[in-house]
């Protein structure tokens, strides 16, 4: 059914079908970006079956119907109305539908925000605001924002962060409001997830690797479990032993030999020898030689070279070039 294609080709979908002139509207308010990958979705489409489309035109309208009745009564009428409309489990439904696209308009100034502008705006507020600011911000802005902060307040960022489960309606719009008063009409729903240790993976993911080493040196010895949850959905550089032989060799064709070699020159035997065991004879002598001729490397250009290549990895992982299996959790079949 309409589970079987993504969001961009269930947008596409709808697109194709409020014909030309009324696409031509909605497109108006698309960034450029949106706009490019929603053109080419709708031209490879391919067909679907009518109960596919029908399925998803339905859902469309029953998610426009219910941020209509919220927007106009706010959510406690929205969930009487809807209840009452199409009972208890499909207004529960709805609701769940549209959770994630209520919770985006939540904080959209900050998305928008330059890291240094929002940076000076958190960067006296208690950690958990801070946290509950970052868990709407794009990751790389929370990314570099923790980078920005002092090493104690960091650590408590991240440690609510990842704690963090569900915030009440009030106090995000309370906060919001605070932050930025034009948004002082938002529109909230109660206990919207927030943050989570996905997300604080998702950010971690993109610091860099002093602050990376320094947030985990820490949390280690604050909450151990908790380090080793997070831990276990990122993907760092010494995680390159857990790749199978295909996506190291397909990683090794991406990256810049002298990334390479800097980067082995500050790894741990193991990743050296992953990565040596899956090169060609010339191509191993070779990087050999770089890496024993590499003299007073500072660790800061090793972390940012392993950063550029575990960025690599993750790029490619996105394409479906190679898989990452993420602290045993991902089953693979064969």
């Amino acid at each position: 059914m309409a589970g079987e294609i993504n969001s961009l080709q269930k947008a596409a979908v709808v697109i194709s079908s409020i014909g030309s002139e009324n696409a031509s509207l909605v497109f108006k308010h698309f960034s450029d970006e949106e706009i490019e990958k929603l053109t080419l979705e709708v031209a490879k489409m391919e067909y679907w079956p009518m109960n596919i489309v029908e399925e998803v035109l339905n859902d469309f309208y029953e998610m426009c119907l219910t941020q209509k009745v919220i927007s106009e009564g706010g959510v406690e009428y929205a969930r009487e109305v809807l209840e009452k409309a199409f009972g208890s489990q499909q207004a529960a439904a709805m609701f769940e539908k549209i959770s994630k696209q209520l919770k985006t308009k939540a904080f959209a100034f900050v998305r928008r925000a330059d890291y240094k502008n929002l940076l000076a705006i958190v960067q006296n507020e208690h950690p958990q605001t801070i946290a509950l600011i970052l868990s709407y911000a794009r990751s790389d802005q929370a990314s570099a924002i923790l980078g920005e902060l002092p090493k104690e307040t960091r650590i408590e960022v991240v440690e609510r962060i990842a704690k963090m489960d569900a915030a009440s309606p009030d106090v995000v719009k309370s906060i919001e409001q605070t932050l930025e008063r034009k948004f002082a009409n938002l529109i909230t729903m109660d206990g919207m997830e927030v943050g989570g240790v996905n997300y604080i993976a998702d950010v971690l993911n993109s610091v860099d690797r002093a602050t990376e080493k320094s947030i985990f040196d820490e949390l280690a010895l604050r909450d151990p479990k908790l380090a080793d949850e997070i831990r276990q959905r990122m993907f760092v550089f010494e995680d390159i032993t857990s790749l199978d032989s295909m996506s190291i060799q397909a990683f090794l064709k991406e990256i810049d030999p002298k990334d390479l070699a800097i980067a082995i020159k500050g790894s741990t035997s193991e990743v050296a020898g992953a990565i040596y065991a899956n090169m060609s004879s010339r191509q191993r002598e070779s990087t050999q030689t770089d890496v024993e001729y590499l003299h007073n490397v500072r660790m800061r250009d090793v972390e940012d070279a392993q950063q550029r290549i575990v960025a690599i990895i993750r790029k490619l992982e996105e394409e479906g070039a190679l898989t990452i299996s993420k602290g045993g959790m991902d089953e693979i079949i064969a």
